[in-house]
């Protein structure tokens, strides 16, 4: 791990939301896209997990719910390992938000894509009324409910992406590019959005200003591996780690906001 000591003394006392020993995984052509990564984030943890394309960001979330089966190494959940046999309990933890909103929301209206999760869980009618409510509301999108999905604007779709995980009550979020299509404004709202939710966020992304505003800690992930880990200020202040791994800010970045952030320690494993 490359946690500063100053990062590993805080967090002693905290229990690890999402851990990761030794992963690897390969796909069936045989492409390596996870090499022996290890990562601990704790809970009410928002880590940004940044990298260029290709570097198995999106390989290592689909791993954390299960999508993918787990090759070598360990992952466990809230200290739950997965395997075949809690499939179902770490999906239920684990709200896994997709690139695409499109690719989760499928039903005929909002209700129903939001209240999905929890039918499937078995619980009653009342029960999966009231999950479905406290979900849009959690995401200001109440007025939303009798909607069709496909006929929302990018900004609502991500909402209700994001209501029909909260619906499952997750213990971890994981999302992968949710500013893709946002306008400003959309982003704004995206980010108090997330800042006032609970759970433990993993927010894979390429933009690197969103990470900094959002998340006090970043991983970059480069050809499989974590090379860095620590504080967002101090590793988007790192031009030649960011160059090394195809990061860069945005032309005319004001580095005063760097400043602002804070900075902390990272090391490279």
């Amino acid at each position: 791990m490359a946690l500063s000591e100053t990062d590993i003394e805080s967090g002693a006392d905290r229990v690890p939301a999402i851990e990761l020993k030794g992963v690897s995984f390969s796909y069936p052509d045989g492409r390596r896209t996870l090499k022996d990564l290890s990562l601990v984030v704790f809970s009410g943890e928002r880590v940004a997990v940044l990298g260029p394309n290709g570097a198995g960001k999106t390989t290592l979330a689909l791993h954390l719910n299960g999508i993918l089966p787990l090759q070598h190494g360990e992952i466990a959940v809230g200290g739950l390992s997965i395997n075949p046999t809690n499939i179902k309990e770490v999906r239920r933890r684990v709200g896994l938000v997709f690139h695409d909103p499109d690719d989760q929301l499928f039903m005929s209206t909002v209700e129903e894509d939001v209240g999905f999760g929890p039918a499937n869980l078995g619980l009653s009618a009342q029960e999966q009324d009231r999950r479905v409510s406290v979900a849009l509301d959690r995401v200001h999108a109440s007025s939303l409910r009798t909607r069709t999905p496909h006929h929302l604007s990018a900004g609502e779709k991500r909402r209700v992406s994001i209501a029909t995980v909260l619906s499952m009550d997750p213990e971890v979020l994981v999302l992968d590019e949710p500013t893709s299509g946002l306008d400003p404004f959309g982003k704004r709202e995206l980010i108090k959005l997330l800042q006032q939710l609970e759970p433990a966020q993993l927010i894979i992304t390429h933009d690197l200003p969103f990470a900094l505003e959002l998340c006090p800690r970043s991983v970059i992930v480069s050809e499989g591996q974590i090379v860095a880990d620590g504080s967002t200020a101090e590793i988007l202040s790192d031009d030649a780690l960011l160059k090394r791994h195809r990061l860069e800010l945005p032309y005319g970045f004001d580095r005063s906001f760097l400043n602002a952030h804070g900075s902390g320690s990272f090391r490279c494993p």
